[in-house]
């Protein structure tokens, strides 16, 4: 998908040429709080003056002095193309979804093979599922194809396995997913098992599931913005 570069008040940012093209895990740039409302640092309550300026986080879009809003962090869902300033609750939060980007992102891309059930079919097929290049398909190849549109996906439930009540690990063997078809109102879902013939494939699988996982909590968080 073509994309373009782009200047904002908070930065550069490489951005899709057409907004349906963007990533269902991204956000929008905040509105910045407007300078006149903010007389003191909205961290500290430091008084803005002369010497003690104000700096906006890119991310959240509030208030703050130097001191609170020092930290230069990558922020990948907003698109920018450098490190931007952010306050300290927030540059928190984008070094934690740094290692998404950085590592279970490609996990996605490169795929696991799992056995898929179709509603309440009693037939399972075996399948490679990955997230597509441009993060917006969940796509299943086997004997059959199918592509799933993310943002049409409404619940994720990893499946697990391994609790003990000494408190030992769990670990994820499955997952349902529940979608809605496109151009109408029905829910279809899918669940996916991961396959118990070579260990090496059930680690991956469950690399996978747990990748997963932290790409549905990104997903409602872009919903919810």
């Amino acid at each position: 998908d073509a994309k373009k570069l782009v200047r904002s008040p908070s930065g550069l940012r490489m951005v899709p040429e057409h907004r349906a093209a963007r990533s269902p895990f991204g956000l929008d740039e905040p509105p910045w709080v407007p300078d006149k409302e903010c007389p003191r640092c909205m961290q500290c309550d430091t008084k803005f003056d002369f010497i003690t300026r104000k700096h906006h986080c890119r991310r959240c879009g509030k208030c703050f002095c130097d001191k609170c809003c020092s930290k230069k962090v990558p922020l990948p869902r907003m698109c920018f193309v450098d490190p931007v300033r952010q306050c300290a609750e927030c540059a928190l939060v984008s070094q934690k979804e740094t290692e998404f980007y950085d590592k279970q992102l490609k996990v996605l891309m490169n795929g696991a093979t799992f056995f898929v059930t179709l509603g309440t079919s009693d037939k399972s097929e075996l399948m490679v599922c990955r997230l597509s290049n441009n993060q917006r398909y969940l796509v299943l190849d086997g004997d059959s194809h199918y592509e799933i549109e993310i943002i049409q996906i409404s619940t994720v439930q990893i499946l697990t396995e391994g609790f003990t009540p000494g408190g030992g690990n769990t670990r994820a063997i499955g997952m349902i997913l529940q979608y809605k078809v496109p151009g109408s109102e029905e829910v279809a879902q899918m669940k996916f098992t991961a396959g118990e013939d070579f260990s090496c494939n059930r680690k991956l699988s469950a690399s996978w599931l747990a990748a997963m996982h932290k790409a549905t909590k990104l997903l409602y968080e872009s919903r919810d913005q």
